[in-house]
């Protein structure tokens, strides 16, 4: 089907009620998680894996989703009314967010938000309707040579943008390739490094990794910043009105925050992040208003939530077309995926259309959900921010540790999410991205699977893996991601040419 009658048909599939709710539930949940600070989309997205299992695989991703770009606008709420990012991709917001806030404009500020994030959703819904299916259609040339090179160079080259020094990607995704041999064999379905434990004969718990690694970590690291966090300033209904200047002003920064986001979300890398950061630093360019910048500005606002929204959308065509993710968030909906049976990839649209065309026609409803529900539910945000830590937090990591429990009621889970949770605890602490970990326990046993199918298949020559024109295009574009840094270091050192850095600091 052609991308008209695959939205179609995706619309079809999310009208229905449990879809409906699954959006609803995933955007107001995201909201939540956004608002609060420190705990960002992809701690939420982890507290709630547990529950999407016990979903069909269609209203469990299109749930993860509506939390996904939920987060990316409950973010902005903390960022405008106290200066405290709820989530990365809101940092540039408290620049001139908080500074509009003290003139009294927090309430327009907010609508404005609000607004943007449907417009750079929205539209970007549109571009991953028209390009997705043309990447998946390359799908019928792929063998396991190919998918092994998308794969095992996917997860390198993963390991190398999450930010950071090569250390700090290469080290935790072989932990994860390591945790990926723990259980049966694939092929042969022998055990392996269980130890004698008879839960381990299924592998690591993919909901003890992530919740662990991700939820209990994040809050740990929020109880060191408790001390930190200001109150918020009441918002009132009235104020919420933006004036005619500040709506003239925004639609501008919210057309280029869109371009920006949706080119950005198709990249490796921390996308929602950089496309915020991008739009910014493009307002200060070209905004007619660019000597305000940075003092109190509207557009400051507009196009950076906007991006980030939209890159947010678009960063599920490589996750949806290729099967790899380019974000820590994308890497949990792939694990989601792989518990169900679901395969992404490029055959996705042909095997599983429901999911494929549901998840992206529910991202349009979920963005129009977020500004009908979440304009007049400020309020209830800014409440939500009084609420105690000492009360909060204890529920967050009872609900994880039951939800751990439940999906295979085993207390080998609830003893390795704490321990996985001590893990990411410390790498953090040292600086270790965290992504790259959840991505090779989720790839390793794709990479083993396609390394031995191609092998049966050429009779062990493994000439199969570097000749094909496929795997040829993809190994080369892995080998010169991985040479950009040191290209980068010896034009500058040799040359005297700066070149600015090409590999981001965090993928937080």
């Amino acid at each position: 089907m052609d991308a008209i009658e695959g939205l179609l048909y995706g619309l079809n599939i999310a009208f229905t009620w449990n879809n409906l709710l699954a959006a609803l539930v995933g955007a107001l949940a995201g909201t939540l998680i956004g608002v609060l600070p420190g705990l960002g989309p992809t701690a939420g997205i982890a507290m709630i894996l547990p529950l999407s299992y016990a979903l069909d695989p269609t209203s469990g991703l299109i749930m993860m989703a509506g939390m996904y770009y939920g987060a990316m606008y409950g973010g902005s709420t903390t960022a405008i009314l106290i200066n405290m990012p709820g989530e990365s991709a809101s940092v540039i917001t408290c620049i001139d967010g908080y500074k509009l806030t003290k003139k009294g404009r927090a309430g327009a500020v907010l609508t404005i938000v609000a607004i943007g994030s449907f417009v750079g959703g929205g539209l970007s819904v549109l571009g991953v309707m028209l390009f997705a299916p043309a990447l998946a259609n390359v799908g019928v040339l792929f063998g396991p040579a190919e998918f092994f090179a998308l794969t095992a160079g996917g997860l390198i080259l993963f390991s190398r943008i999450s930010g950071g020094t090569l250390a700090a990607g290469i080290f935790p995704m072989a932990i994860g390739l390591m945790l990926s041999t723990i259980g049966q064999e694939m092929v042969t379905g022998a055990d392996r490094f269980t130890f004698g434990v008879e839960d381990l004969t299924l592998g690591v718990e993919l909901v003890a990794l992530v919740v662990g690694l991700y939820g209990v970590t994040e809050i740990m690291s929020v109880v060191e910043s408790l001390q930190s966090q200001g109150k918020p300033i009441p918002v009132k209904i009235k104020e919420m009105f933006p004036s005619r200047e500040e709506w003239r002003r925004s639609w501008a920064p919210y057309g280029r925050g869109t371009a920006i986001g949706f080119v950005l979300g198709l990249l490796p890398g921390p996308s929602a992040t950089m496309a915020s950061f991008a739009s910014y630093r493009l307002e200060k360019g070209v905004s007619k208003y660019k000597e305000q910048l940075g003092e109190g500005a509207i557009e400051g606002v507009a196009g950076p939530e906007t991006a980030n929204n939209a890159a947010a959308t678009s960063s599920m065509v490589p996750l949806l077309a290729l099967g790899i993710p380019f974000g820590s968030v994308t890497a949990l909906m792939l694990a989601a995926m792989m518990v169900h049976g679901v395969q992404p990839g490029p055959m996705m649209m042909s095997t599983h259309p429901e999911i494929f065309w549901g998840v992206i026609a529910s991202m349009l409803i979920g963005n129009a959900m977020l500004v009908i529900l979440n304009i007049p539910l400020i309020g209830v945000w800014v409440s939500l921010l009084r609420v105690p830590n000492h009360i909060f937090l204890p529920i967050i990591l009872m609900v994880a540790t039951i939800g751990c429990y439940s999906v295979r009621n085993s207390m080998v889970d609830v003893y390795m999410l704490w321990a996985i949770a001590l893990i990411g605890y410390v790498l953090r602490k040292l600086e270790f991205q965290l992504a790259p970990l959840v991505v090779g326990v989720v790839l390793g046993p794709l990479i083993e699977k396609h390394l031995r199918e191609g092998l049966f298949m050429s009779l062990g020559d493994i000439s199969v893996f570097y000749t094909s024109p496929i795997a040829i295009g993809i190994w080369s574009v892995v080998i010169f991601v991985l040479l950009l840094e040191p290209l980068r270091t010896v034009c500058s050192k040799l040359f005297g040419i700066k070149v600015k850095k090409l590999i981001p600091e965090s993928s937080e």
